[in-house]
Parts: structure tokens; C-alpha cells; sequence
């Protein structure tokens, strides 16, 4: 079986040589760019299945590249995580509203690097194949028939706590922004509503979680958005 082939871009020589090491321990293939330029090059020729992207690239913003990446017509679109030290929020949503799957902040732990980037292409895959029932521990989510089941038994959701868990189901285990989200299901012009959604994730967690006040399902990215564990 072809391995999986990983886009490492970063300016950094020594986190390159760290990551294409780990990754190819792990059995993915690894191509390496050190700017932008560079990355979009790969992109055309390599096809990758999966970027790791920093930001700080000497060329030009990274942010910039996000949107270059998920819309390139090169093939699949790739899954994107952004490794990146710039940890203020405002960086997080811009890159995840722009289409990043992850963002990972340095210093980063590997193991929850590998893992972050296991749920990203799981994404992918499912996205390619329209997957319409969505299984997440004891949870069904029927989007065809939009069916929730919880241990077999059909939960009744509200139509807003519906949409909201439908639109984090398609994306299951990529942050999705407060503002995605009040757009995709309260529409235009309730982007900064916040507040509906901790109601709706409110009423999603008490009708599907074990333990609502210890959320395993429905997981809040404080100041950026929801994920829904896949």
C-alpha cells in the first residue's frame, strides 16, 4: 500500500529534520519546503495527502496559504494543520475560517501532533466518500435521514441543536469557529451570537453525553469555537 505522503513546510531546518523523522517512523512519506514558493510547488508536483504549515514563513504569511492549499486543483484536497507559535486566538480563527482542519501550537507534543493529524485525514477520507451516517462512540448521526441515536434509541434534537451538531459531524474532529457555525445554521448576519451557541451545545450535551459537565462528545475550543470528537 502507497504510504500517505506529508507536506512539511517550515523555515525552521531543525523542526523540518524533527518532523519528517517522526512522520516517517510512523510510515508516512515526507517532503520538505522552506517557504512559501516552494510549498506551492509540491503541492503541484508531490500531491500531498496532508500540510503541516508555520506561519512564520520568510516569503509571505502562511495564513495567505490556506486558502491556496485547500482550493489548489491538483487532485484531493489535502487535510491542512497549521503548526504555528503564534497562539493568540485571533490567529487560530483566522486560519481556521480561511479552511485549516487543526491548529497546533509550538512547542508541540508529538504524539498529539500524529494524532491531530490521524483525525485530519480521517476527514479527508470521509469527505471523499460522502460518508452520510456518522458513528462517534454510542452516538449515530444519520445526516441523510437527519436521525440522531444514542445507544440505538433516537434522541430528539431541536432544529438549531441539530444543525449545530449536522455541521460539526461533516468536519468531525476539526475545530469549527463560532462564526462558521452561526452562519452555516442561523445564518448571515448572527455571525457574533455567540450565546446561541452555548445554548444549542447546552441542549446537545445533556440529550448525548455520559456526563454533560465533563463533555467527551462536544468539546469547546474556548474563544474559537466547537469540535466534535471523532
Amino acid at each position: 500500500m502507497k504510504p500517505l505522503c506529508v507536506l512539511v513546510v517550515e523555515d525552521d531546518a531543525a523542526i523540518r529534520k524533527l518532523l519528517n523523522a517522526a512522520l516517517t517512523r510512523t510510515g508516512y512519506r515526507v517532503i520538505e519546503a522552506a517557504d512559501g514558493r516552494a510549498a506551492l510547488a509540491s503541492l503541484a508536483i508531490d500531491k500531498p495527502d496532508a500540510v503541516l504549515l508555520d506561519l512564520g514563513l520568510p516569503d509571505r504569511d502562511g495564513l495567505e496559504l490556506v486558502p491556496l492549499i485547500k482550493q489548489a486543483r491538483t487532485g484531493l484536497i489535502p487535510a491542512l494543520i497549521v503548526v504555528s507559535a503564534r497562539d493568540a486566538t485571533d490567529q487560530k480563527v483566522a486560519a481556521l475560517d480561511l479552511g485549516a482542519d487543526d491548529y497546533v501550537i509550538k512547542p508541540f507534543d508529538s504524539e498529539e501532533l500524529h494524532a491531530r493529524l490521524r483525525t485530519a485525514l480521517r476527514h479527508r477520507l470521509a469527505a471523499e466518500t460522502r460518508v452520510a451516517k456518522i458513528t462517534l462512540g454510542d452516538v449515530e448521526i444519520d445526516l441523510a435521514a437527519r436521525i440522531v441515536r444514542r445507544g440505538g434509541e433516537e434522541v430528539h434534537l431541536t432544529p438549531k441543536e441539530y444543525g449545530m451538531l449536522a455541521e460539526l459531524a461533516k468536519h468531525a474532529g476539526r475545530v469549527i469557529t463560532h462564526a462558521h457555525l452561526l452562519r452555516a445554521v442561523w445564518g448571515p448576519g448572527h455571525e457574533h451570537d455567540v450565546e446561541y451557541l452555548r445554548v444549542a451545545a447546552r441542549g446537545i450535551r445533556r440529550k448525548l453525553e455520559v456526563d454533560p459537565a465533563s463533555p467527551a462528545l462536544l468539546r469547546n475550543e474556548p474563544g474559537v469555537g466547537y469540535r466534535l470528537m471523532g
